[in-house]
């Protein structure tokens, strides 16, 4: 592994802080990852990614900066990343997904804010995330109240921009999109000194659709009975998607794909075939946040598909890359980002719709509906979306969570009688 501790003291990162992070992670990737069998040879990218997490991408975006190029640190698939990658921009997510991370958040939010808002703050004002040290700017958008709350305390120091994000879907909340994307490239325009042009924003559209293509191309791999891949390691490629350029990730999600397909051909499975086939829907799981994934598995359950932001909302729906005018760009990218189903929307009846079209897309045994604690979004809304599969004879599994390891062994007895409920 490559010593990055002068890169790290470079960014005014907390090394000593830092070390204990880095010693806790190779032992719970190995836990969770390394100890499993038959694992996709085309992983082993994907490790290597995980075991250099805050080394080989973030000393990437820093020669970026060098050359004179932005940095853009992104918390929600709602942002358009074509538009900064038009202006010559480099559009990263940030860290968010460990329990390390919450304490300093709690310094500055209260503790009745949820886990993933909680570790954003920690991870930065705890100076041990090196991808929050790099962004020039952070762009925040306004799906949830802490989120908004959370943009105040992060502008403190480091320049915010928050796109307003409309609540309803009727036409008149598209437009307003639209107006919110045309802003946005303003902001991205005087930040980098670099013109979005039709031409490039062409070129960005198409570069990230063909990242959507090839993650696309390993969740249908995921609906063959028995699954040539695990959940845990799909999951692992999506959240390692929010980080890696945008073009080595739809090669490297080809070339897994190329391998899953011929898996399937050659029957080549890492669950027996008859097991049960889960669907997880409900909040993201932002890396390394492996716990449910992990339990499901090694309780004999195959995860074939997350309706989350860290899963299908992520990659599916594709922006029109017919538009020449920055106009009509503008509008296919507003339609695109608009489809995305998320809790925050009233009325939501298409999240429903989809978590029951994935079902019978996956050919699912059951739904397990997970939340991260203190998100009353995703939290009411799960009253719907458990009624919903009922009436459509689909078993469902409601469950709260955050990043502790306290509750797994009560997740563990929960989700265990669920499978058995699912195997009478």
């Amino acid at each position: 592994m490559t010593d990055y501790r002068q890169m790290w003291s470079d960014l005014g990162m907390d090394l000593e802080n830092h070390d204990n992070l880095c010693a806790v992670l190779p032992v719970a990737f190995g836990d969770t990852y390394l100890s499993q069998e038959n694992r996709p040879e085309g992983m082993a990218f994907y490790d290597f990614v995980v075991s250099e997490i805050h080394g080989v991408r973030p000393a990437e975006l820093i020669e970026h900066q060098k050359n004179g190029g932005k940095v853009f640190g992104t918390f929600c698939i709602f942002v358009p990343d074509e538009v900064v990658f038009a202006a010559g921009g480099i559009a990263t997510g940030l860290c968010g997904g460990s329990q390390f991370w919450v304490p300093d958040g709690e310094k500055v939010l209260p503790k009745s804010t949820c886990p993933l808002i909680k570790a954003s703050v920690g991870a930065r004002i705890g100076r041990t995330c090196p991808f929050f040290r790099i962004a020039d700017m952070y762009v925040g958008e306004t799906t949830c109240d802490g989120k908004k709350k959370a943009w105040e305390i992060l502008a403190e120091d480091v320049p915010v921009h928050v796109m307003d994000m409309p609540q309803m879907k009727r036409p008149q909340d598209i437009a307003k999109w639209e107006d919110e994307i045309r802003n946005f490239i303003k902001v991205v325009e005087e930040q980098t000194g670099n013109q979005v042009t039709a031409e490039k924003l062409a070129e960005a559209i198409k570069l990230l659709n063909n990242k959507r293509k090839a993650l696309a191309r390993v969740y249908a791999c995921r609906k063959a009975d028995p699954t040539p891949i695990s959940g845990k390691d799909a999951l692992l490629m999506t959240q390692i998607a929010f980080y890696d350029d945008p073009a080595r990730c739809a090669e490297m999600a080809n070339k897994l794909a190329d391998e899953l397909e011929q898996r399937i051909q050659d029957g080549v499975a890492v669950f027996p075939k008859g097991a049960k086939r889960i669907l997880i829907s409900g909040t993201p799981m932002a890396i390394p946040n492996w716990k449910l994934h992990h339990i499901v598995e090694t309780c004999g359950a195959a995860v074939v598909c997350e309706e989350a932001c860290t899963g299908t909302r992520y990659f599916e729906n594709l922006v029109d890359e017919s538009q020449t005018t920055l106009d009509g760009q503008i509008h296919a990218l507003a339609e695109r980002y608009m489809k995305n189903n998320c809790a925050c929307f009233t009325p939501n009846k298409g999240r429903i719709e989809d978590i029951i079209r994935l079902c019978k897309e996956y050919k699912v045994d059951g739904v397990i509906d997970a939340n991260l604690k203190f998100c009353t979004l995703y939290d009411t809304e799960g009253r719907d979306v458990e009624r919903a599969l009922k009436e459509a004879g689909i078993p469902v599994l409601g469950l709260e969570t955050d990043y502790v390891d306290t509750d797994a062994e009560q997740l563990r007895t929960r989700i265990g009688a669920f499978l058995e409920m699912l195997g009478e």
